[in-house]
């Protein structure tokens, strides 16, 4: 299994309606895109300092499938409409969790 695990810090002008349309963007994934195998995601709670805004986990069979997702017109098009110039910090890695 191949993990995706994307962090955001939103510009301070983005607002709890943006951060709708992105909870509201994302949800509509996984529905678009059969390659995503498991998705969660959602805004920080605030309980420890210097925590990013939002995050992502999503979940593939692997690496070409996480390619496919990347490089799908529906994830690029959200990131286009949501992610680009709102985000002044985005940390992402992978890992394999099979072991």
């Amino acid at each position: 299994m191949f993990r995706h695990v994307v962090m955001f810090r939103f510009a301070e002008d983005v607002d709890a309606e943006h951060v709708a349309e992105v909870t509201a963007g994302l949800d509509e994934l996984p529905d678009r895109i059969p390659e995503i195998r498991s998705y969660v995601h959602g805004s920080d709670l605030g309980v420890s300092d210097g925590a990013f805004d939002y995050g992502v986990v999503a979940d593939f069979d692997s690496e070409a499938d996480f390619l496919t997702y990347r490089h799908h017109p529906d994830h690029v098009a959200f990131i286009e409409r949501c992610i680009d110039g709102k985000v002044i910090e985005r940390a992402a890695l992978q890992y394999d969790t099979s072991h």
